[in-house]
């Protein structure tokens, strides 16, 4: 399958976070990522499944890389797992320090915009979309 055929995979939004996820990605620092449930919904969009492959997009809309999805996990934000959070290749030490990235990212106005609720907050209960990756191709 050509580059351009498979479906884009988008790691936060254009800008720093995204050029330091998708550097952490071509490293082989990131091999995790993770998302919120009630965005798939919101977007209408079916979960990612194991074996699927996609484009890495950067903050310019280039497709810099494959990824295969190795694993699908749905779980509780307060059941989110140490070896999970530190294969997000974001150098957090700990869970508390993982979880207190993501909520404010989670909490950001871009994301409340996406989901169409300015007050969304998410907590112990609230469902998200674990993802195991590997690396197939860097352009």
């Amino acid at each position: 399958m050509e580059l351009d055929d498979l479906p884009r995979a988008e790691f936060a939004f254009p800008g720093p976070l995204r050029d330091k996820l998708v550097a952490a990605i071509l490293s082989g620092a990131k091999t995790t990522t993770s998302a919120l449930l009630v965005g798939y919904e919101c977007a209408n969009e079916p979960l990612p499944e194991v074996g699927e492959r996609s484009a890495v997009v950067d903050s310019e809309d280039r497709r810099v890389a494959v990824i295969e999805l190795t694993e699908v996990r749905v779980v509780r934000l307060a059941d989110v797992d140490l070896q999970h959070a530190l294969d997000e290749g974001e150098g957090d030490k700990s869970v508390a320090q993982w979880r207190a990235g993501h909520e404010a990212f989670w909490h950001s106005a871009e994301v409340r915009a996406e989901l169409g609720d300015p007050d969304f907050i998410v907590d112990d209960e609230t469902l998200v979309v674990l993802e195991r990756f590997r690396l197939v191709h860097a352009v």
